[in-house]
């Protein structure tokens, strides 16, 4: 009698995907560039007095019209659900652009990084290749050392001279 096997999910093997609905395809990057547009623009002046020219026109109307023309008859809830879900929509663009600009940030520093080796590393090079040629010039003959040495060799001659001369 064989012994059936239970079908026991093995942990080191990843699940089949289960997906009921089809989710929607977006090409991630675009939709990254548009909320950084947007959240761009959630942070002008412009967008700041846009708004408070909507809510103000908004407020204006529902307190001073005839109340047959009120388009929200409790003034103000209306227009906290229109920010509110302008708030919660523009909270998590925000970060999405805060996100991408940290990548972007983190990429920048790893290139400095980099560079600022390269950099470090040629400095040590030519610092290494500037204490040979010092070394080397230590040992070669250089104009004025031989100028002093014909002189002295001259004036040698010429105290010999002198002393042969003089015997």
């Amino acid at each position: 009698m064989a012994r059936e096997e239970q079908r026991t999910p093995r942990l080191d093997v990843p699940r089949e995907p289960r997906r009921a609905l089809p989710r929607p395809r977006y090409d991630a990057e675009a939709f990254g560039r548009l909320s950084e547009r947007i959240a761009r623009y959630l942070g002008t002046g412009r967008f700041l007095v846009y708004m408070t020219i909507f809510i103000g026109v908004w407020l204006g109307w529902n307190n001073l019209a005839p109340g047959d023309m009120r388009f929200d008859p409790y003034t103000h809830t209306f227009l906290t659900l229109l920010l509110s879900i302008q708030a919660s929509y523009a909270a998590p663009l925000i970060l999405l652009a805060q996100n991408r600009q940290d990548d972007r940030d983190r990429v920048q520093y790893e290139q400095d990084r980099a560079r600022a080796e390269r950099s470090i590393a040629d400095t040590d090079y030519l610092t290494r290749e500037i204490a040979g040629l010092r070394i080397a010039l230590g040992e070669v003959a250089t104009r004025d050392f031989i100028r002093s040495e014909l002189q002295r060799l001259v004036e040698e001659a010429d105290e010999r001279e002198r002393e042969d001369s003089s015997r």
